[in-house]
């Protein structure tokens, strides 16, 4: 197993067990790194006015450990009321109204922080002036230091918003191999590939509306999306009212978190049987085809870029969920995946025996999977360990 694979597969795995964690790491790593390259540059400016005009300049290891502990203290701060914010708002707001909130909230909060520490430092002190890390203050200067940090923090809120966001989109730990070239050249990989599809949707369509018919696929998805990290699932693709999941072979065939996925997503939809019904009269129902194999992964587009994934094992899957309604089944999987398990007495599985799908031109076995207690499933939903 390459390096990529095991740091993309050890980020799924840490985001999964701990997401607020994770999620506030992140921002305090990237607001101390901002906080340093303020204070490089500022040091840097003050040094060449230093060689023009003698003025005394800060000492740098103080100053330092100050912008440390402060972006520390600030990511802490952004990175919980930002998760908490994903959660609550994100949702129903669009990206720029999302990032204008933060940023909004952050610049409000940012001002009472110096207005504080300006009253503290200066309004109930009886000196003019303070020393800080070498540099003498007066109230005057405090004023000037305070408007540079709010325009600083201001862009790189933006700037650290937009990267959050382009992180979202790849997912846990895709970002960085990304930057770093990975894709640039196909890349083989093993990994399962699962296609998700709405039963009934031409009817569904025709009875909600196009209106409500996408608003049902939007909650729809985000349901299933409440279950992906505790199953270790990957979004590949939205297409219309379908959805593409994978994982790494290796981590999808523990503990059949690759087979729980579909009736945990499941018991997610039955779970919420009662805003379902109150708002579209009816549960949604997805039918599944799963196959592994070899895939090439390769970064593609220049107008829009995007990590495509290709192979023979995307098109098998595909076809063998759409084969289900013809079975009568709503879980379908290749015998291939089911060999590379160790049956469990929790699985129920049915051979259908080896069929020739559209577009291949050897049979392949298909198998259809069940779990006997689906209250388990809920029970022990994080296993992805």
């Amino acid at each position: 197993m390459d390096k990529k694979f095991e740091y993309t597969t050890l980020a799924q795995r840490y985001t999964a067990r701990f997401p607020v964690l994770t999620y506030v790491g992140i921002q305090v790593n990237f607001w101390i790194i901002a906080n340093c390259l303020l204070l490089t540059i500022l040091t840097l400016h003050a040094r060449l006015i230093n060689h023009v005009v003698q003025i005394p300049v800060a000492a740098f290891g103080p100053s330092l450990l100050i912008a440390i502990l402060f972006g520390g203290v600030w990511g802490v701060s952004l990175g919980l009321t930002g998760y908490y914010l994903d959660r609550k708002i994100a949702r129903k707001r669009s990206l720029g109204n999302v990032i204008l909130v933060k940023t909004g909230g952050m610049l409000i909060l940012l001002c009472l922080i110096f207005w504080a520490l300006q009253f503290i430092l200066f309004d109930l002190s009886t000196t003019s002036h303070v020393n800080i890390a070498g540099v003498i203050l007066k109230k005057e200067t405090w004023g000037l230091v305070s408007v540079l940090l709010l325009v600083y923090y201001f862009f790189m809120t933006l700037i650290i918003s937009f990267i959050n966001q382009i992180n979202k989109k790849y997912g846990p730990g895709v970002l960085l191999p990304l930057l770093l070239g990975r894709y640039r050249n196909p890349k083989e990989e093993e990994r399962i590939f699962m296609f998700m599809d709405l039963k009934s949707s031409t009817s569904t369509a025709e009875q909600l509306g196009h209106i409500r018919y996408s608003s049902f696929i939007r909650d729809c998805f985000a349901d299933i999306n409440e279950v992906l990290f505790p199953f270790g699932a990957q979004v590949y693709q939205y297409v219309g009212d379908e959805i593409v999941i994978m994982w790494p072979e290796r981590e999808g065939l523990k503990n059949y978190i690759c087979i729980r996925f579909y009736f945990a997503c499941t018991e997610q939809f039955r779970h919420r049987t009662g805003y379902y019904k109150s708002t579209y009269g009816f549960l949604p129902t997805f039918k599944a085809g799963m196959h592994t194999g070899k895939v090439t992964a390769v970064e593609i587009g220049e107008i829009k870029k995007d990590i495509a994934y290709h192979g023979d094992t995307l098109n098998t899957a595909a076809r063998i969920q759409s084969v289900c309604n013809h079975y009568q089944k709503d879980f379908l999987v290749s015998g291939h995946l089911i060999t590379k398990m160790d049956l469990d007495q929790r699985l129920k599985i049915e051979s259908l025996g080896k069929i020739l799908l559209r577009g291949k031109t050897e049979k392949v076995e298909i198998i259809s999977v069940d779990w006997r207690d689906p209250e388990d499933l809920t029970n022990r939903r994080v296993e992805f360990k």
